[in-house]
């Protein structure tokens, strides 16, 4: 099996009496967008630029492509590209100045000119930093993260502050940033940009991982499955009632809607086991938001 290309063990960060990260332990495959999904303060972005060596740990291990991001930072700068929070440049530097400039730092840079093609930006080569928009400011961001050709990106808040149109816009991004065979750890708030980018997700709260697993798996397994149909006859009743993980059942008329944990083929095989057939079926899954609200909330209980 290969070698994870992020491996993190009780990785732990205090400052002073507020311990931001606490024991917390992930890896990252080759290839992989991994979300780092969690509220304000839950630990994030110390995670991240701990990941980055930006951070010295109190506990725990960190390794990035092999490399101890303290003992190796130099090595690692080489292979790794980095986009912080509220990344700000010179207001009257231009496009191709900064990108210039970032690439002087590395022994073997990206072709500027294919960063800012693949990026939107080559009608805004010669404009100034502060004359861009939020979103091609966001896309420069990334465009220095990458001049390295780094093997692994790590995005923290990468859309925050942006509108819809150029979050979405710089999502794209993110999906051709993978295409280049880069390794991406995205931190984010947005469950949509967690569902549309990532592989898989790390919940973090209060500094610890609460849940890990694809958006697909997590809202399965924090949210319930809602089951409709229609039937031509009634049920007998209580049968749905007894389903195992069914939680609720309303009937309207013909209408049926049965709430439960994964319900959906236990409820069908019960209907068609009466000798009915259930018409107009359809099955809505939680999505990776109500998950969210559920897990942290369950956590906030527990401590």
């Amino acid at each position: 099996m290969a070698t994870p290309v992020i491996e993190v063990a009780g990785l732990r960060k205090a400052y002073g009496p507020k311990v931001a990260v606490d024991d917390v332990s992930f890896t990252v495959e080759a290839g992989e967008i991994v979300g780092i999904l969690g509220p304000n303060g839950a630990g994030k972005t110390t995670t991240v630029e701990s990941i980055a060596g930006l951070r010295v740990p109190d506990a725990g291990q960190v390794r990035v492509l092999g490399l101890d991001p303290q003992r190796d930072g130099e090595a690692l700068r080489e292979r790794l590209g980095l986009q912080l929070q509220e990344s700000e440049m010179p207001a009257k530097i231009t496009v191709r100045e900064a990108l210039a400039l970032y690439a002087s730092f590395y022994a073997n840079p990206a072709d500027p000119a294919e960063l800012v093609r693949d990026l939107g930006l080559a009608d805004r080569v010669d404009t100034q930093f502060r004359r861009l928009s939020g979103g091609q400011k966001q896309r420069l961001s990334v465009a220095l993260a990458l001049v390295g050709n780094p093997e692994v990106a790590i995005l923290d808040e990468l859309t925050t502050g942006l509108d819809p149109q150029a979050r979405r816009e710089t999502w794209g991004v993110v999906e051709r940033i993978r295409d280049r065979g880069v390794t991406i750890l995205l931190v984010t708030h947005f469950m949509e940009e967690a569902e549309r980018l990532a592989d898989r997700v790390l919940l973090i709260d209060a500094g610890r991982v609460v849940a890990e697993g694809t958006p697909a798996q997590l809202a399965a397994r924090a949210t319930a499955q809602t089951v409709r149909f229609v039937l031509r006859e009634p049920l007998p009743d209580g049968l749905l009632e007894q389903v195992p993980g069914v939680q609720s059942v309303v009937v309207d008329g013909a209408d049926y809607e049965v709430r439960g944990a994964e319900v959906a083929v236990d409820v069908v095989l019960a209907v068609t086991g009466a000798g009915l057939r259930p018409l107009h079926l359809r099955v809505e899954q939680g999505s990776l938001e109500e998950a969210f609200v559920s897990i942290v909330g369950a956590n906030g209980k527990e401590s």
